[in-house]
């Protein structure tokens, strides 16, 4: 079938408006290049923290979207690997220098002069979109479109969050939204116990992290019933952090697994000492996606998704904003 010339996508013209629907040319693959078809697109919080103008300096207008999941169109010059008709997932990561000092030493998730998908670069909130074929991923067979969605973000800084996490037999995690509730059953998977913290009073979300395998579940205002060897904030809460540090052992770690958080209050030293960990996670490398998409099948991973059509973009960011939805949210074009 012949590549059309125009697509639907819903544009972000200015941060803090809704989303409006747009005709916007079909885009040309250039050098090193793959244009796409676009199956499903992940809703992830980082596109409300870009919608809301948390993230400065966006590219506009703007495609929002990168959990991308679609089919190989067409090539452009120099690219090996893909054949029309492949499927392909596009993460957060869209491009890098590979020149810097962090790409260099095989840091590329600290790049220099990155640029992200739905952020720099146009994204999956439409029928089409190109990826540098170098950040473009086979995907497991054994999910469908909308499953592969969330393992594309949500799956990929989880599963760096946890390797960052270190060796920890007891994980807490906070907020348990799309990355939390695949990071609980890779957790799971190895032998750990997870201690799983939500908005208080949220008995939905505490239902749905003990139907994953949490040992233990409570509010984030409330203490675990046994020190914690490591924890993981995917909540963009600041005042999460020192709370975590009380909730960690002797040694352990807290790990930032967003892009964006509020500012974190002043705490006391004490909270710190006792060789204590708080680190952040900052994108992903491809030797993190190759290892996750062929980690996921075997565990078998399962995503939570709630399909929903390209022209309710809106609707899917404010019920993410609300805390609504059990899961990930996933555009369907």
């Amino acid at each position: 079938m012949a590549i059309p010339s125009h697509m639907q996508a819903m544009l972000l013209d200015r941060p803090g408006q809704p989303l409006k629907p747009a005709e916007l040319e079909v885009p040309e693959p250039g050098a090193g290049q793959i244009l796409i078809k676009v199956a499903a697109c992940g809703v992830c919080r980082t596109d409300l923290h870009i919608f809301d103008g948390e993230l400065p300096h966006p590219k506009l207008p703007l495609v929002l979207g990168h959990e991308i999941v679609g089919h190989v169109e067409a090539l452009g010059g120099s690219v090996d690997g893909f054949a029309i008709g492949t499927r392909v997932g596009v993460p957060w990561l869209g491009w890098t220098d590979g020149t810097c000092r962090y790409c260099r030493r095989g840091e590329e998730n600290l790049c220099d002069h990155p640029r992200f998908t739905g952020y720099q670069i146009d994204g999956g909130y439409a029928g089409y979109t190109v990826a540098d074929a170098r950040y473009a991923f086979h995907l497991p067979e054994a999910y469908s479109d909308t499953e592969a969605a969330p393992l594309l973000c949500a799956g990929l800084i989880g599963y760096r969050s946890l390797k960052l996490a270190g060796d920890a037999r007891r994980l807490g995690i906070y907020g348990f939204g799309a990355a939390a509730h695949i990071v609980a059953q890779v957790a799971r998977a190895q032998g750990n116990e997870v201690y799983a913290f939500t908005r208080p009073g949220d008995l939905a979300a505490q239902n749905f992290a003990r139907s994953l395998g949490a040992m233990w579940t409570g509010g984030s205002d409330e203490k675990p019933p046994e020190a914690l060897d490591a924890a993981i904030i995917f909540a963009p809460v600041g005042a999460l952090v020192p709370i975590a540090l009380k909730a960690v052992r002797k040694g352990g770690v807290v790990v930032c697994g967003g892009i964006h958080m509020s500012d974190i209050p002043s705490f006391p030293y004490d909270l710190l000492w006792e060789e204590r960990v708080l680190r952040s996670v900052a994108n992903l490398t491809r030797a993190d996606a190759r290892e996750f998409l062929a980690l996921a099948p075997n565990i078998p991973v399962k995503t939570s998704v709630s399909p929903m059509p390209l022209h309710a973009a809106n609707e899917a960011l404010e019920r993410l904003r609300k805390g609504e939805l059990t899961g990930a949210a996933v555009l369907v074009p």
